[in-house]
């Protein structure tokens, strides 16, 4: 899949991250009613998906891996359990529009708002958060920054063209007699699965 930058990770600036900051952001991200969940490991992840895809009776996955979603095994884990998982490109553009869950890493969240960064670039990666009713990121717990500004720095830095995306809990809009609806353009549901080992070793 396309990406706008090969190494987030890189581009985090020193002392200026880290799991210290997860308590905050999980608030704030739980504060906009997105439901967020801790593990040490990637492996762990299992559990806490097939339980949604029980709660829900989801039959279809749509899923953009990355390096945590590789390291969860979840993709077999859904097969294995007898959800249909579209990890191709044809797959997705195929199926999206009926698929009960969309799955993806995100590269970092803001402590002071509990949104995430995802590197859009490719077209699959923002169907997939988009489109199905629920939404299900991947990321590491240590990937989180202090503020809005920060990661607009961060974005700043070296972006000159590509796409990203800022995702701050379900969709909402109050536009029509300034009544709360969620889930009108986009899921109606947004889950986050924060990491604590990072694939490269490092842990929280």
């Amino acid at each position: 899949m396309k990406r706008t930058c090969d190494n987030w990770q890189d581009k985090l600036p020193a002392g200026k991250f880290g799991s210290h900051l997860y308590e905050e952001f999980e608030l704030r991200a739980k504060n906009v009613s997105t439901e967020v969940f801790r593990v040490k490991r990637a492996d762990e992840a299992g559990k806490i998906i097939l339980d949604i895809v029980k709660e829900t009776g989801a039959k279809s996955v749509a899923l953009v891996s990355c390096s945590l979603i590789e390291a969860s095994g979840i993709v077999n884990e859904l097969k294995d359990n007898g959800v249909a998982v579209y990890t191709e490109q044809g797959d997705i553009a195929e199926n999206i529009g009926t698929a009960d869950i969309g799955i993806s890493g995100v590269e970092f969240g803001i402590a002071e708002c509990g949104s995430v960064c995802q590197d859009a670039l490719a077209i699959e990666s923002r169907l997939v958060s988009s489109l199905p009713p629920l939404h299900i990121a991947f990321m590491e717990s240590r990937n989180i920054v202090p503020g809005i500004e920060d990661a607009i720095d961060i974005i700043s830095g070296f972006f000159t063209e590509g796409y990203i995306s800022w995702i701050t809990g379900p969709s909402r809009t109050a536009d029509i007699e300034r009544v709360l609806t969620i889930g009108v353009h986009g899921p109606g549901r947004f889950v986050i699965i924060a990491v604590d080992e990072g694939t490269d070793g490092g842990a929280a």
